[in-house]
């Protein structure tokens, strides 16, 4: 693993993981994976490097002003920042990782916030493929049935109020999500009112961002997801309107597990199996990018 600082374009450090294969020569394709709202770089460590021994190079990252790029000190009532800095700092990665793959192929691997931002990119064009983990529309109504009974307390209360006490959101001390932003939390807060989400909420110049994607879309969907429908899922996938695009259903079972859920996807458990099941998709975008030059 090498462990850097990009400077994104307006020169806001990113802390950044490169993994590459034992011999440095990656040989199946390139891999960024594209993080959850408020989870650290580090929980997908085990995934990353397990990738880099199946021969792919693997880029992983905070977004700005969390975990590793939050500058030593820094509070997060400084921090402005919202979701489309986010997304050009999936950008700024891109372009780093490209430099890496010796022209290899690009899959986005987006986990839950990490697929929605996709859309946004400047560089849509480098990507041969998005694999969906765990994704969808951040709509209300289209959450999980346990999400949904004190969703609506959390967005009109939980946000407006701890955003207001305390400059950004302390998710934190409520055991929500975790600390976010506030130009972050009150922009997801509008697209999680809308139900066409982010190309809902803001309009025509976003939506058509997403509709010039070209890349295909495979999303994979758990049936245990305690926050994600298959609807969520539905709508998230088909902002992608012009991508070739599909949903594939998990069930525990399918893999002998009690439980997957929303953040399972990337537990060293499933080695064997969901992670298997990963690197043959992989291949499939690869593919797919080869017969369509």
């Amino acid at each position: 693993m090498n462990a850097t600082t990009l400077a994104a374009a307006d020169g806001t450090p990113l802390a950044v993981r490169f993994f590459a294969p034992d011999d440095g020569t990656p040989q199946r394709g390139a891999v960024l994976i594209g993080g959850a709202m408020g989870v650290r770089q580090d929980y997908y460590r085990p995934f990353a490097e397990w990738l880099a021994r199946q021969g792919f190079v693997v880029a992983s990252f905070d977004y700005r002003g969390m975990g590793e790029s939050r500058p030593a000190g820094a509070s997060l009532r400084e921090v402005d920042v919202d979701l489309f800095d986010w997304a050009a700092d999936t950008d700024t990665v891109i372009e780093a990782l490209a430099e890496r793959a010796g022209g290899l192929p690009i899959v986005l691997i987006g986990h839950s916030l990490g697929a929605q931002l996709p859309g946004l990119l400047r560089h849509r064009d480098r990507l041969a493929g998005l694999l969906s983990v765990a994704a969808g529309s951040g709509y209300w109504r289209d959450n999980a049935p346990q999400l949904r009974r004190y969703v609506l307390y959390f967005w009109h209360v939980l946000v407006p109020l701890g955003t207001a006490l305390f400059g950004y959101f302390p998710g934190k001390r409520f055991g929500k999500v975790g600390d976010l932003p506030r130009g972050v939390v009150l922009q997801w807060r509008r697209w999680c009112m809308h139900p066409r989400y982010h190309v809902g909420a803001e309009g025509d110049a976003v939506r058509e961002r997403f509709e010039a994607a070209r890349f295909p879309v495979v999303a994979l969907s758990i049936t245990d997801d305690e926050l994600m429908t298959e609807r969520g899922t539905r709508v998230l996938v088909d902002c992608y309107a012009n991508a070739p695009r599909r949903i594939e259903r998990i069930a525990p079972h399918e893999v002998q597990a009690r439980r997957i859920g929303h953040f399972g996807f990337f537990r060293e458990q499933f080695q064997t199996t969901l992670w298997q099941r990963c690197a043959q998709l992989l291949h499939g975008f690869h593919t797919h990018k080869e017969t369509s030059a």
